[in-house]
C-alpha cells in the first residue's frame, strides 16, 4: 500500500473511532492553498476538535505520533483559524487532538497541543 493510500486509510479508521466515542464528524480534508490542511475536523460535546490523523504501516522510522513537528502544528493552527474565520459554528470552546495509527492500534492524544491566537 502506498502512502498516500495508508493514509486515507488511516484517517477512515480515525473518524471511525471517533464517532464510535459519541464525537460528529463536522468536516474531513479541509485544505487551503499555501496555509495547510486538517484531517478531521468534529465535535465532542460542544468542543470544536481538529484533529491531525498520522498513519503507519510500520515503526522503521519511529511512531507516527513522532512526526508532529512545529511546523505542522503552525500549519494546522492556521488552517483552522481560516476555517473559524470562513464557518461560523456554535461551539463552546475548541482543541486540538492528534490520532496516531501503528498496524491496528489507534492512539488518541487529546489537547495535544495549543494554539497561541496573538
Amino acid at each position: 500500500m502506498d502512502k498516500y493510500a495508508s493514509g486515507v486509510k488511516g484517517e477512515e479508521i480515525a473518524k471511525e473511532f471517533l464517532q464510535a466515542k459519541g464525537y460528529a464528524i463536522v468536516a474531513q480534508n479541509i485544505f487551503y492553498p499555501n496555509i495547510g490542511e486538517i484531517d478531521i475536523i468534529a465535535k465532542d460535546g460542544n468542543i470544536l476538535v481538529f484533529v491531525e490523523v498520522r498513519t503507519r504501516t510500520d515503526n522503521i522510522f519511529g511512531n507516527p505520533l513522532e512526526t508532529i513537528t512545529k511546523a505542522k502544528i503552525k500549519k494546522i493552527v492556521n488552517t483552522s483559524r481560516k476555517y473559524l474565520s470562513e464557518h461560523k459554528i456554535s461551539c463552546q470552546g475548541y482543541r486540538y487532538d492528534v490520532i496516531g495509527i501503528l498496524y491496528d492500534k489507534i492512539t488518541h492524544i487529546e489537547n495535544a497541543f495549543y494554539a497561541r491566537w496573538n
